[in-house]
């Protein structure tokens, strides 16, 4: 079964910055593949934050601002995303997300999940 697994959650403060990464399983080549970050906050709905196409073309979600980066490594079936001037309401568990070739319109569905990676970002 083709899944992600995440990494990198921590405990952060206002301002501060994280490196988020998640590792494909189950998938022959990530070539093909769109991979997208997405937030879920305490309380609310999975939203797409970051994705970046097969072809390398990224997206990002309104409330990101310029913020966050997201990366790909096809040779290490990795995908990354960099978080920098983090704010209170980034916190809440982050998703790696997968879909053939393109991003398509925002929110992304994705095929494949993750299981998340926790981030709080408190004082």
């Amino acid at each position: 079964q083709s899944h992600f697994v995440e990494s990198g959650g921590d405990l952060v403060q206002p301002g501060g910055s994280l490196r988020l990464s998640c590792v494909a399983e189950g998938f022959t080549t990530l070539d093909y593949w769109a991979i997208g970050w997405f937030h879920q906050a305490p309380g609310k709905e999975r939203q797409g934050v970051a994705c970046i196409a097969s072809g390398g073309t990224t997206y990002y979600g309104a409330s990101v601002n310029d913020r966050f980066t997201i990366s790909r490594d096809n040779a290490k079936n990795t995908a990354t995303l960099e978080m920098n001037l983090l704010k209170p309401e980034d916190t809440g568990t982050y998703f790696c997300g997968a879909r053939w070739a393109a991003c398509g319109s925002w929110p992304w569905t994705m095929e494949y999940w993750g299981k998340g990676t926790l981030v709080n970002v408190s004082s």
